[in-house]
């Protein structure tokens, strides 16, 4: 898994290559500057460490003011939520790189937190799904958090999900489920994808801990909550829009996963200023 670090050398070295030829040529090395950033939009604010960190790879002595603001803040629009003071070269080499993990970890963050108001009063929570930019899971998951949200699995190690492809390999459910109960710890719990009623009844029967409605019509929705009566968890999924948010969470299911919080979350309106000094 990568780390922060990781992601940040790995996004420097993909924009800057063997160097930042127009930089290089235009400004000397001891030339101080001041950069600015600045939202053009209404935004939650994410990713403000990685930012600064980006620049104090480039420039250690750099100096980093987040201006009292912290991941999960509102932002209003034309406020500054960075100024940094350090090498003028620093700068202006790593503007688009700071840019760019703040607007892409704002934006989940920003339209996670407008996903969580769709729900506000009720008991539902909202988790997020493995539809991730690869590399960037750890991140991206955490402007889920910031964004009011819930995470779902890190990945495919930290719990058991058995989906169609795998109730067919092992020939139904009963049969997935007690095959895996059998070699994984008491500890870890086994979640089971239906699609139908009577696949519900037949996750509830293998002594499942959390059962997935999986593209269910709301009234089939409706229907596999009574059935399951508090058992065992309830997970709603699939193609879920923010449209039916309301109406999903009155159904009574426990969680509602969407891809959409990181797979289609637009990227934030910031820009730098940047001067000399």
């Amino acid at each position: 898994m990568h780390t922060t670090d990781d992601l940040i050398q790995l996004a420097l070295k993909e924009d800057i290559g063997p160097g930042d030829i127009t930089t290089d040529h235009l400004v000397a090395p001891q030339t101080r500057g001041q950069g600015t950033i600045i939202a053009k939009a209404d935004l939650i604010i994410d990713g403000l460490a990685v930012a600064a960190k980006v620049f104090q790879t480039l420039d250690p002595a750099s100096l980093v003011d987040a201006r009292g603001y912290r991941d999960g803040d509102p932002v209003a629009t034309g406020s500054t939520v960075i100024q940094v003071d350090g090498a003028l070269s620093a700068l202006l080499t790593g503007e688009r790189t700071a840019l760019n993990f703040l607007q892409r970890l704002s934006g989940i963050a920003t339209q996670t937190r407008s996903w969580v108001e769709e729900v506000a009063g009720t008991t539902v929570k909202l988790v997020d799904t493995r539809k991730t930019t690869p590399g960037w899971r750890v991140l991206e998951k955490y402007a889920v958090r910031i964004g009011g949200a819930h995470n779902h699995r890190m990945g495919l190690y930290d719990g058991v999900l058995i989906k169609d492809n795998h109730i067919a390999a092992c020939g139904g459910i009963a049969a997935a489920v007690k095959k895996v109960r059998q070699s994984i710890s008491h500890l870890i719990k086994v979640e089971v994808e239906t699609g139908t009623l009577e696949a519900v009844q037949e996750a509830l029967e293998a002594g499942v801990d959390v059962i997935m409605l999986d593209n269910m019509q709301m009234d089939q929705i409706r229907q596999a909550v009574r059935i399951i009566n508090k058992r065992v968890l309830v997970e709603a999924s699939g193609n879920v829009t923010r449209q039916q948010l309301k109406a999903l969470a009155q159904t009574g299911v426990d969680l509602i996963s969407i891809g959409a919080l990181t797979h289609s979350a637009p990227a934030v309106d910031l820009s730098m200023c940047i001067e000399r000094r």
